[in-house]
């Protein structure tokens, strides 16, 4: 059972100063070690959950959900995924790869066939920065492409390029050559991702007159969902729906970049965790250096009447009370430093991403779970750091060390 008298004892062990001064820095390192892990992680997992949630609107916000490839009928079709209440948009769009020249240079990128007019909200139009989606009209053979792409091809609005279809030939009688058309720049858009350097859109008719489809045949059909992460429960709903329908998720198309951002999340989190193990082992060393000291002291509390636990409790207390100062400065400096993080990087004038970002600021994203289970975890290593210390007190038999003093 706990007693009062046990943790003022380890409190006054915390604050009594040891009889060689290596003790004394043993503890602050190990204090300082836990402060600097906790701060680190705080301030590390803010900027990466930045980071993935920047990924997640940037990228998912361009990128459909689910791709379905059908011959159905859209009125027939979109009354079957209307059905789904995490739908939120549902629209016919063609979308093939491409070659795009210019002038003077060529790239490959991502054709995009797409009605404008269902686009007015939608991420591009919010970051367009010449032109707009809605001069995408029909018969005008015009495009949209990213700001990082016109700078490839050194092009700007008004000017011309040609989109070249190396999977679509036409015979003519000079042989088989791939399709191709001139388009006029209409709009650039600049998201701040590599989406910005390899898709263009077009109007969904040209881009079908493009691929000298039937005008009105619809094949392929964009989903997207009010959580992107739901992907699994709406992709296994949508084949109950439509069994034999081809499905595509974005996991299948860009999952392996998300995955990357995890795996390096985690690891992340695995190197500065080993910060505070190896200062909650200096917790470990110091405690063991103040038992040797405290054999006396240990031995006259146990004639006196303590018992074992009594004196487990107060070793335990010294320790945990290094590690909360540790894990207590670490979580003050951890916060201070992911809130201050960008005015400190603006002041002293540090660009860290370069002129070509559409944002110069860290995207910063502080997490309450993340920051309770650093604290939780720093505090279990503090404990854990503290039983053998404490259990090798508790052995101390009071008779071998007072016939030795």
């Amino acid at each position: 059972m706990f007693q009062p008298v046990n943790f003022f004892i380890g409190l006054r062990y915390s604050q009594s100063r040891s009889r060689t001064g290596f003790v004394s820095f043993i503890t602050f390192f190990s204090i300082v070690g836990i402060l600097l892990g906790v701060a680190s992680l705080i301030t590390v997992s803010s900027v990466m959950n930045g980071f993935e949630g920047e990924l997640k609107k940037r990228i998912l916000g361009l990128v459909p959900h689910i791709i379905i490839e059908s011959d159905q009928e859209f009125t027939q079709l979109n009354s079957t995924v209307s059905k789904l209440p995490q739908v939120t948009k549902f629209t016919p769009f063609e979308q093939i790869e491409a070659l795009v020249q210019s002038r003077s240079a060529m790239s490959g990128v991502l054709l995009q066939g797409i009605n404008p007019e269902l686009e007015q909200s939608s991420i591009v139009q919010k970051n367009m920065v010449a032109g707009e989606l809605a001069a995408l009209t029909t018969n005008k053979y015009q495009a949209v492409i990213g700001r990082a792409l016109a700078r490839k091809l050194n092009v700007s609005l008004g000017d011309t390029i040609r989109l070249i279809l190396p999977n679509r030939t036409l015979f003519t009688p000079m042989g088989r050559i791939p399709m191709q058309r001139s388009f006029t720049v209409a709009g650039i858009f600049n998201v701040g991702s590599q989406i910005d350097d390899g898709l263009v859109y077009l109007s969904y008719t040209d881009s079908q007159k493009l691929m000298r489809k039937k005008q009105g045949a619809i094949s392929q059909y964009r989903v997207y969902l009010a959580d992107a992460f739901d992907i699994e429960q709406t992709e296994a709903e949508l084949r109950k729906l439509l069994p034999n329908t081809e499905l595509t998720t974005w996991q299948q198309s860009q999952g392996a970049l998300f995955s990357a951002v995890k795996m390096e999340k985690n690891m992340m989190w695995l190197m500065l965790s080993l910060i505070v193990a190896v200062a909650a082992f200096n917790i470990v060393s110091a405690l063991v250096m103040v038992v040797n000291e405290k054999q006396g002291e240990i031995s006259i509390l146990q004639t006196m009447g303590m018992n074992r636990g009594g004196i487990l409790q107060i070793f335990i207390t010294q320790g945990m009370i290094n590690g909360t100062w540790g894990v207590a400065l670490g979580t003050v400096t951890g916060l201070l430093l992911t809130i201050g993080l960008n005015p400190g990087l603006e002041l002293l004038g540090i660009n860290i991403f370069g002129a070509g970002y559409s944002s110069q600021a860290l995207p910063i994203q502080l997490a309450w779970q993340d920051v309770m289970l650093i604290v939780l975890s720093a505090f279990s290593m503090s404990f854990l750091a503290t039983l053998y210390p404490a259990y090798r007190a508790a052995a101390t038999l009071p008779a071998e060390v007072l016939r030795n003093e």
